[in-house]
């Protein structure tokens, strides 16, 4: 359970860092719900919700990890609900689209659990698995972390990798020349990952910036507010989804930049100056 962690990085952990066993015993009396954002995802959302309660559910014959799975469906105009439902999730219907970041509020606002855990309810291949990996760091003798990100390869059409434009393009570059002073910020593999997990009092400390800000908004606040000592970051593989168009991202990109400016100029914070050479 060591973590392989060099000065100025966050924790990182390898995928068997954490026995479900270890994990379940340290929970203790802890609750713990998994959350899962959802817009027009009824082709994937049930295979998650399934994943999971699976898994983890005491009364399916599980882990007794999980207490609850909740489905938040963001305003989707198709079966996303019925299928999240379908499958056994408790679904919270928003009347109108909220954003990822509102739907994550909302989340947080109905879930019973202590400690929440969010997964993304477009991937394909989600494993019980992700969900032990991202409460371990959390629940087996690391009392200070507030925040669990998970990373993992991302392919692209026929590659292995390549995927995660936005993240590579614009969320690394932008960690690394906004926020200088963090430079523990810089070794975060996937700092736009949907798999994250934390406390319920951080969370509820903190805030959840709205729409696909939330991810990026949520690493800086912890950051600044904890040091990049209290977060962790866990292997989960690799994470297979629907890739999006550029004209897709185009609009989640935006909204990274604004969730890093809008921090950056509120904290003073100065940017890193341009190197010789770049």
């Amino acid at each position: 359970m060591d973590d392989d962690r060099g000065v100025d990085s966050v924790r990182t952990f390898p995928r068997d860092a954490f026995l479900l066993e270890a994990v379940v015993e340290a929970k203790g009396g802890r609750t713990v719900s998994v959350c899962i954002p959802a817009h027009n995802e009824a082709a994937t959302v049930a295979q998650v919700v399934d994943a999971v309660r699976t898994a983890h559910l005491a009364e399916l014959g599980g882990s007794g990890l999980v207490d609850e799975v909740l489905v938040v469906d963001d305003g989707s105009t198709d079966g996303t609900a019925g299928a999240a439902a379908g499958a056994g999730g408790r679904v919270i219907r928003l009347s109108r689209r909220m954003g990822k970041g509102g739907a994550m509020r909302a989340a947080l606002d109905a879930a019973a659990g202590e400690v929440l855990v969010f997964l993304d309810a477009d991937v394909e291949n989600t494993t019980g698995a992700f969900v032990t990996c991202l409460l371990g760091p959390l629940l087996v003798g690391h009392g200070d972390i507030a925040l669990v990100k998970g990373y993992y390869e991302r392919p692209i059409g026929d590659s292995p990798t390549g995927g995660g434009r936005v993240t590579e393009l614009l969320a690394k570059p932008l960690l690394e020349v906004l926020f200088p002073e963090h430079p523990g910020l810089r070794s975060v593999l996937q700092p736009l990952a949907g798999e994250t997990a934390a406390p319920r009092w951080v969370l509820e400390k903190v805030g959840l910036a709205p729409g696909y800000g939330v991810e990026i908004g949520l690493l800086l606040d912890v950051v600044t507010r904890f040091g990049a000592e209290a977060v962790a970051q866990v292997d989960l593989g690799s994470r297979t989804h629907r890739n999006r168009s550029l004209v897709e991202l185009r609009p989640q990109a935006v909204e990274v930049l604004r969730a890093a400016l809008g921090r950056a100029r509120a904290w003073g914070a100065t940017p890193e100056a341009p190197r010789r050479g770049r």
